[in-house]
């Protein structure tokens, strides 16, 4: 092969390039009787997203070890899209150490301890535009949360449950911190579901309450639970103190032997989460966000783990990965197949 001043090339690469190695795509097998551990092997040989889901997998698995303090930061819509008992039984089995959610989470979460149900729905009805089927569900009390269902009247017996249950127990002590508010509503969530018989289980901050694992919600005001929170201080000596969580919060991670930061979505807990490790001389040693924000737009919720290492939030040795897709999907699929490893290697 010549150029066009007829000088020779070699068409052949030097086998030893540095930014390549031998490494082929496999084929994955998807076959009937497969556990999910061993599908997310299958995704371990493909590439593109399969690939980062199985490198999650992998690092989930070093995560749920007993020395690693696992904080779990938990945003968007999981509660309501059906991922409650999935985080209230990694608590209970003793894989999430701190939990970092929104006020939204825990209100839906709530509701569904004492008796109330989110249903299937849609996002559009047959015949009607978009704005045509909201206009309807308006009329006839019912939340959309895309294509899941809340009627509204299950807010009112929330309402009522933090007023009978959860309020009057806290204003005996005046001012208290967050993590004290979601602490008191994980022993009413379980103690109403108990006594009620309620045939959906007591949730995730019941089972937080129940193994003494703190719940932080740093935005608790951007929720109905924080709503009802501030209108009970309007008649009473109950109040919030957003500041005062943040001392037990950061000696957790001060005290950690090892940490490990799994975030489902972005926003307030996900930097929340992150942030604790700014105050401490070490930072996470593991890393895994599941999330459908992208990178390009410069927001933390799409920020990959790889830029939270530039502010010290993870160690730069950190095993982490990123996984960009609906998190209903990727979460069940990563938690099972972890637990899948760490709980057959027992």
């Amino acid at each position: 092969m010549t150029d066009e001043d007829g000088d020779e090339h070699d068409a052949h690469h030097d086998p030893d390039r540095e930014t390549f190695s031998h490494d082929p795509i496999g084929h994955a097998e998807a076959r009937a009787g497969m556990t999910v551990g061993e599908l997310a092997d299958e995704y371990g040989d493909a590439g593109i997203g399969a690939s980062a889901l199985h490198e999650a997998v992998t690092v989930a698995e070093a995560m749920f070890d007993d020395d690693v303090t696992v904080f779990f930061s938990l945003a968007g819509a999981m509660v309501p899209s059906g991922m409650r008992r999935i985080v209230a039984d990694l608590i209970r089995d003793g894989y999430i150490d701190v939990l970092v959610t929104t006020g939204a989470n825990l209100t839906h979460d709530a509701i569904e301890a004492i008796g109330g149900k989110h249903h299937h729905g849609s996002a559009h009805a047959e015949g009607k535009t978009e704005r045509e089927h909201d206009e309807t569900l308006r009329d006839e009390g019912v939340d959309r949360i895309y294509n899941v269902y809340l009627p509204q009247e299950f807010f009112a017996t929330f309402e009522s449950h933090l007023r009978d249950e959860v309020f009057p127990v806290l204003e005996d002590e005046g001012v208290v911190g967050i993590e004290r508010l979601t602490r008191e509503l994980g022993r009413a969530n379980a103690a109403v579901n108990d006594r009620d018989d309620v045939d959906e289980g007591p949730g995730i901050a019941a089972a937080a309450y129940e193994n003494d694992v703190p719940i932080y919600c740093p935005a608790v005001q951007d929720s109905v639970l924080g709503l009802q929170a501030w209108m009970y201080s309007q008649t009473s000596d109950f109040s919030l103190d957003a500041l005062s969580d943040m001392t037990a919060l950061t000696d957790r991670a001060f005290d950690a032997e090892e940490a490990g930061a799994f975030l489902v979505g972005g926003g307030v807990p996900k930097n929340f989460t992150l942030q604790t490790m700014l105050v401490t001389p070490g930072a996470y040693d593991y890393g895994v966000q599941l999330t459908m924000d992208p990178k390009q737009t410069g927001g933390l919720s799409g920020a990959t783990l790889d830029e939270a290492r530039s502010w010290g939030k993870l160690e730069k040795d950190a095993e982490n990965v990123s996984v960009y897709a609906d998190a209903t999907i990727t979460l069940p699929l990563v938690v099972a197949a972890a637990r899948e490893r760490v709980e057959d290697a027992q």
